[in-house]
């Protein structure tokens, strides 16, 4: 009896359990969420369930049909569900900054999806200057997106990314998010992620009202400081020149909105010139919705709105200034007060609702079962299929930068019979190769992984305790260096070193990371390969001069295959062909206040501007600089205009300027009709000199032969990826419009062009210009 008793329960026992995880995997295998269910007969007939009716007039309808308390529901992040219309909860938050990730509220990797493709941090992305790989990996990304959402996985399809703040100071610890310091390339990749993401073509104009995923372009403007020397995001008043805003800190934004036709916006914690930016009419509204034309949603920053109040005490209505998501709670528990106090009206409210919900119907998520729908055949299959693994490893590739390479020391002879020491904190971390805002990767190759794949005889030691190197093995690691015949030493930054809310204050390597490195090179047979893994500049002027120090490279965050893609190079499978996407100051540029905004030099205060545009001081490497196992020669095969004359096609008088007999025009004046009759194309011949095929990018600047003072250096006009053969030649073409390209912005925040001799450069090679009032 007994033991029928005891089998009883245990069968019991087991039959619960059993029960509890068929519940527990049916809740994480839900159908995705969506309104407008054809199968419900009391929602079926609602006029915003129809499709074939204009979405504006969809919207209309199911905002008119909300409540005053339905509709303050609906102003946060974390949306609730409105039963009686058959309106599904929904998250705005969601994180894809180089892939999908469960950082935010809206997706979960965590049952059939349990990982997601993982590419390079967005910096190293940025170094191969190649368009066409940042749209696909949009689209790799939006796909994947798609793919969580059918495998009830998501509960939001708006993903804040891409980050296109300047990388304007080389100790923010976000700078690793951005595509770099120049506005022109932060520009074109915001255009070829967004459009990859929401599924658009690469030249745009496709996309119709559907979007694959929505991508929201942060953080909206001049943000780019975290916490530095005491002062943080949440406060930072941020002084800003009009003619900086003009550009070099709006362009990317403007880029995003009227080309990439992004459905999302974010607006930054920071103040600038003395208004918070999500409180900021002008910004907001005015420039984004007005004059560029922005049809989508604006949301805060997490918390940013509560912050205004709490942290800067700045009394102003969010709501009026037209952002239309609080990401936080702050309208949730004020909003009705305001309204009933009569210092809100309804119908900002019902703005901000039409934005909201125009963006989920273009998502397909009221047009009933999205299976049926455009998109629902994205299967789950998709995610870290092969396809994308691949475009990973080939990101990683593409970005990696060579910075040194004495006396041909690269590529190692491949040799299963060499041996080889890898040294170094960041030699075998997997969770550093992914940087920040990153989920579960597919799989992952560290360095030390990729590098064991050539040699059979690979000894490895961290040398240092962290990344941090508060204590060093370095007895240990020159015992191990005397023995071999190579050295590779990993070693740079990590997440504890730079990230969100953390800026640097040394641009050096951390610790005794220095004295390790010069400690082993100097006792290795050889000189020894130094691999730099980091999302900021580091200043190894030290390492650049020192003879011991062989090769350099820099591998940036490279992703999921990041440490195959290093081992490639290293030993000759791969050409490198990155180049730097931010300019690499001295340690000594940290004696200038990060609180700084001015992108201009001002030689009288000893003040040396910011960027490769402006900067007039010492650079570890600049912008652009990057080497290859090839050398690469240029000529100008043709130009098809090299004087530009508007004196004969406006009627609109120059004006000359205070500090030069030169004169000039706004841009604004002479219209987009004549500045674009006025385009001329430049053809460049780039030839490849080595026996080694590889992808090359070309960069063509230009630059004024007498420049004003606050004019830029020089600035990129434009760039191109193209892959040649050892020995063979190629061609790329550039169409420069001169308001576009040659212009900058004025003292007023006027994008002015100017007349006189240009000269445009690449490489070592110049071409003259001329414009003419």
């Amino acid at each position: 009896m007994r033991l029928f008793t005891l089998t009883f329960i245990l069968t019991n026992f087991f039959f619960f359990i059993f029960t509890i995880l068929v519940l527990f995997r049916h809740a994480h295998s839900s159908p995705p969420p969506f309104a407008c269910d054809a199968s419900n007969p009391s929602t079926k007939s609602f006029p915003f369930c129809k499709t074939d009716l204009p979405i504006t007039t969809r919207v209309h309808d199911l905002v008119s049909r909300l409540t005053l308390d339905e509709k303050i529901s609906q102003l946060v992040d974390s949306a609730p569900s409105i039963p009686r219309l058959g309106i599904p909860a929904y998250e705005w938050w969601s994180e894809a900054l180089h892939g999908i990730t469960d950082a935010g509220k809206g997706v979960e990797l965590d049952s059939t999806i349990k990982a997601a493709t993982s590419f390079p941090q967005v910096i190293l992305t940025a170094a191969s200057f190649n368009a066409s790989l940042w749209y696909r990996i949009g689209q790799v990304i939006g796909t994947e997106a798609r793919a969580a959402y059918n495998a009830g996985q998501a509960k939001g399809m708006t993903f804040w990314a891409p980050n296109i703040n300047i990388y304007r100071d080389p100790r923010w610890g976000r700078g690793q998010e951005t595509p770099g310091e120049d506005p022109l390339v932060t520009g074109e990749y915001a255009v070829a992620f967004v459009r990859g993401v929401q599924g658009d073509s690469f030249q745009g104009g496709k996309l119709g009202d559907h979007l694959q995923a929505s991508a929201c372009c942060k953080h909206f403007t001049a943000y780019d400081l975290d916490k530095w020397n005491g002062i943080n995001r949440f406060i930072f008043y941020a002084k800003v020149t009009q003619q900086d805003l003009a550009d070099t800190y709006q362009p990317p934004f403007q880029s995003c909105i009227e080309k990439g036709r992004a459905s999302g916006i974010m607006c930054a914690y920071n103040r600038v010139n003395g208004v918070p930016n999500c409180a900021d009419f002008n910004l907001l509204t005015n420039k984004a919705r007005k004059q560029w034309h922005f049809n989508g949603y604006i949301t805060s920053d997490c918390d940013a709105v509560s912050i205004i109040y709490t942290d800067q005490k700045i009394v102003k209505t969010p709501e009026d200034a037209g952002m239309d998501v609080d990401c936080g709670s702050y309208l949730q528990n004020h909003t009705k007060k305001a309204v009933q106090q009569k210092k809100l009206d309804v119908a900002q409210i019902d703005r901000a609702l039409h934005n909201l919900f125009a963006v989920r119907m273009r998502l397909g998520l009221f047009d009933g079962d999205p299976t049926k729908r455009p998109f629902g055949h994205i299967g789950a299959d998709q995610v870290c299929s092969q396809d994308h693994q691949d475009l990973a490893l080939d990101a990683a590739r593409d970005g990696i930068v060579l910075l040194k390479n004495s006396a041909r020391l690269l590529p190692l002879p491949k040799s299963k019979t060499i041996s080889l020491a890898v040294i170094g904190p960041n030699a075998n971390s997997a969770a550093m190769l992914i940087g920040n805002y990153a989920g579960p990767p597919c799989k992952t190759i560290t360095p030390l992984q990729g590098l064991q794949g050539y040699v059979n005889n690979a000894i490895y030691h961290p040398g240092c305790n962290a990344v941090n190197c508060t204590s060093a093995n370095i007895d240990e690691a020159v015992a191990i260096a005397k023995k071999v015949d190579f050295v590779v030493l990993v070693m740079g930054l990590d997440q504890t070193q730079e990230k969100e809310e953390l800026d640097r204050t040394s641009l050096q390597l951390p610790g005794k990371q220095q004295q390790l490195i010069t400690s082993v090179a100097r006792a290795a047979k050889k000189p020894v390969v130094l691999v730099l893994l980091s999302g900021g500049p580091v200043d190894i002027t030290w390492a650049k001069y020192d003879s011991k120090i062989g090769g350099i490279l820099w591998a940036g965050y490279p992703g999921e295959a990041g440490g195959l893609a290093v081992a490639e190079i290293i030993f000759g499978d791969h050409n490198p062909g990155g180049r730097l996407p931010i300019t690499w100051y001295p340690q000594d540029f940290t004696k200038i206040p990060m609180t700084d905004m001015r992108m201009r030099a001002q030689p009288s205060s000893g003040y040396p501007g910011r960027t490769y545009r402006f900067y007039k001081g010492p650079k570890v490497y600049e912008f652009g600089y990057g080497l290859s196992y090839s050398t690469h020669s240029y000529e100008f095969a043709s130009v098809s205009n090299d004087k530009l004359d508007f004196s004969l096609s406006s009627s609109v008088d120059k004006v000359e300027n205070s500090d030069s007999a030169a004169g000039y025009r706004l841009v604004s004046e002479l219209g987009e009709e004549l500045c674009k009759a006025k385009s001329f194309s430049v053809t460049v011949g780039v030839r490849n000199h080595g026996d080694m095929a590889g992808k090359h990018s070309v960069l063509l600047f230009v630059r004024q032969e007498k420049p004003r003072n606050g004019n830029p250096v020089k600035q990129l006009v434009g760039f191109s990826s193209v892959k040649i053969n050892g020995g063979e030649k190629a061609e790329v073409q550039f169409v420069l419009n001169p308001c576009e390209h040659f212009s900058s912005g004025n003292e007023d925040g006027l994008m002015v062009l100017e007349e006189g001799s240009h000269v445009l450069l690449v490489g070592d090679v110049e071409y003259p210009i001329h414009v003419a009032f």
